[in-house]
């Protein structure tokens, strides 16, 4: 299951991984958020003990959304060492995640 991740927790949990973060900011009223749900849960799944997957709720959340300039949602963003090293803006099909996720771990 994705985690879910808060302006509180993001450090922590996103910043300080030693392992790829993928992090999927969302809105409970985005249509397009609500397609790539069950892709983003799967891939918290299939990628367990091997990357950190969580979500934050634009809604909810704005200081981590306005410090890394969110202004579309869906976005995606992969983190590695506390950097961003590749982002998704839109809602993208499993495969071009699963190989964006890939090339990092």
């Amino acid at each position: 299951m994705a985690l879910t991740i808060t302006d509180s927790n993001f450090e922590e949990i996103v910043l300080q991984s030693d392992k790829l973060a993928v992090v999927d900011f969302w809105a409970e009223w985005c249509g397009p958020c609500r397609m790539i749900t069950p892709i983003i849960e799967e891939l918290a799944e299939e990628y367990a003990g091997k990357a950190v997957i969580g979500k934050v709720d634009v809604d909810n959340n704005p200081e981590v959304c306005d410090k890394y300039g969110i202004r579309n949602i869906p976005t995606i963003l992969f983190f590695k060492n506390g950097e961003i090293v590749d982002k998704q803006v839109g809602a993208a099909p499993k495969n071009a995640l699963t190989g964006k996720i890939q090339s990092f771990i």
